[in-house]
């Protein structure tokens, strides 16, 4: 299998990244230790090669009718230069992907930010559903890089980009570059994501390395990102999030918008009024140990109750935390479970999220 390699390949293994497969790109994991790189966010900043999401263009006069149709929240009330989390959903009303949908001109151009994993399958689903909308892949034309921290937006406005409400966007001239600004990331902190063509992507991460040095913001891997994510409970598609997953079970109600009208509507709203036999909860181990992805849960009879769809050890709160799906009658908050951990089943508790 050929791994792709984003612009900033090179300049990772400088700064002594270590690179895995993810998605099919080859990307840092880590550079100088996950807890340590997840306190710099915490603490100071990051920055984030993201170059890897796939970026669509929907646009002409059906753009938004083709939007509406696909998408389960509202997107009618996007203004330009507003974005928005949505989600695609399939006939049967379950998540086809998580997006960001980025509004560049009202009813006519809008930007979608798609799951790396996921472009070739979000690429067919809309063509399969396109209600007239002109659509584009523009992936490999365009690269991300994410500045997430406390004193993210003290190094963006070397770029001049003002510090801003969440989800708002700017586009701002750098060296000669068109950049796109938009205050969303993925860990919870203060920043957002700079979209900038990807032959231009080395000159300005380069830059931003070496103004945020007297910041302490420096390169932030994988590892980190999941760290920090899971801290915020947001949820990882291929983790917490697929095409059999309904929005009400995963706690995402919030992105349905249930009085329009969408592909998927009546399945989903039908299953949520049957109810469903797992719920997605937050868990906090109670016991030593560290809850990985894939572990059981139990009850306290030792029955069976439900699988870790992410965990790991958070550095923000010094304790192992997880989401699970778990049984109906276990997602209230404060009930007393148990996780298997390396065959010994560890006390844990459902708490309330996000866990940070």
């Amino acid at each position: 299998m050929n791994l792709k390699k984003t612009a900033l390949y090179d300049s990772h293994l400088k700064q002594n990244g270590k690179m895995l497969d993810f998605a099919g790109w080859l990307l840092p994991v880590e550079f100088e230790g996950i807890k340590k790189e997840h306190l710099r966010v915490r603490l100071s900043g990051g920055l984030f090669d993201v170059s890897h999401m796939g970026e669509f263009f929907l646009k002409g006069s059906n753009a938004l009718k083709t939007l509406e149709h696909l998408c389960s929240k509202e997107v009618t009330k996007l203004k330009k230069n507003e974005a928005q989390y949505n989600l695609l959903i399939n006939k049967s009303g379950g998540i086809v992907d998580d997006i960001i949908i980025y509004c560049l001109e009202e009813n006519k151009n809008y930007l979608l930010c798609v799951n790396a994993a996921n472009i070739k399958k979000d690429w067919n689903f809309i063509n399969e559903n396109n209600l007239g909308a002109v659509v584009s892949d523009e992936s490999d034309t365009w690269s991300q890089i994410a500045v997430q921290g406390p004193k993210a937006f003290e190094l963006l406005k070397e770029l001049n980009i003002k510090e801003t409400q969440a989800f708002k966007m700017q586009s701002v001239s750098w060296n000669n570059t068109d950049l796109l600004f938009a205050s969303t990331g993925y860990t919870g902190e203060k920043g957002g994501e700079i979209f900038v063509k990807t032959e231009k992507c080395l000159a300005l991460w380069d830059y931003l390395l070496t103004k945020g040095h007297s910041l302490g913001i420096k390169p932030i891997g994988l590892g980190a990102r999941d760290t920090l994510r899971l801290e915020k409970a947001y949820p990882l598609y291929g983790n917490e999030l697929n095409e059999d997953v309904n929005p009400y079970q995963a706690r995402l109600s919030w992105v349905v918008s249930s009085h329009k009208e969408f592909l998927g509507k009546t399945s989903m709203l039908e299953a949520k009024l049957k109810g469903f036999d797992k719920y997605l909860v937050g868990i906090k181990l109670e016991d030593r140990g560290i809850a990985r992805r894939g572990y059981l849960v139990f009850n306290q009879k030792g029955e069976e109750i439900g699988k870790l769809s992410s965990g790991t050890y958070s550095p923000s709160l010094d304790k192992s935390i997880a989401l699970a799906f778990v049984n109906k009658d276990y997602k209230e908050i404060g009930q007393e479970i148990l996780v298997e951990v390396r065959s010994k089943k560890l006390l844990a508790k459902v708490i309330k999220l996000p866990f940070f």
